[in-house]
């Protein structure tokens, strides 16, 4: 098994922000062998969805890189889609959630949750 590691300026970049709330939610968990994955799927109306979620698999080619002591982990087909890409955390009265600025997007749909 192959694992890579990635430069922010190549891969994706978690926020201060998004980095406290994966570490407080890693916390509940109450399990240290989890990473916050992030995969670019099929999907949704403009063709392609965003997947986030906590991972303990190691696979093939994975590009892991550290952020304040979170591991994101995006796997060697998603990458190319998420370069530059930005993972941050709002909590604002309108909105609460993590959010994705992708300089690769061309467009996206309405509800945000894919993109082209």
């Amino acid at each position: 098994m192959t694992v890579q590691s990635e430069s922010t300026a190549q891969g994706v970049i978690l926020t201060g922000g998004a980095a406290t709330k994966v570490k407080t939610l890693l916390d509940q968990e109450g399990r240290d062998d989890l990473r916050l994955r992030i995969a670019v799927q099929p999907g949704g109306c403009s063709g392609l969805r965003y997947q986030l979620f906590f991972d303990e698999r190691e696979l093939d080619g994975d590009i892991v890189a550290d952020f304040e002591g979170v591991d994101v982990v995006t796997d060697k087909m998603s990458a190319p889609y998420l370069i530059g890409a930005t993972i941050d955390f709002v909590d604002t009265i309108e909105k609460q959630g993590f959010t994705i600025d992708n300089p690769n997007a061309t467009g996206s749909c309405a509800c945000g949750d894919s993109f082209n």
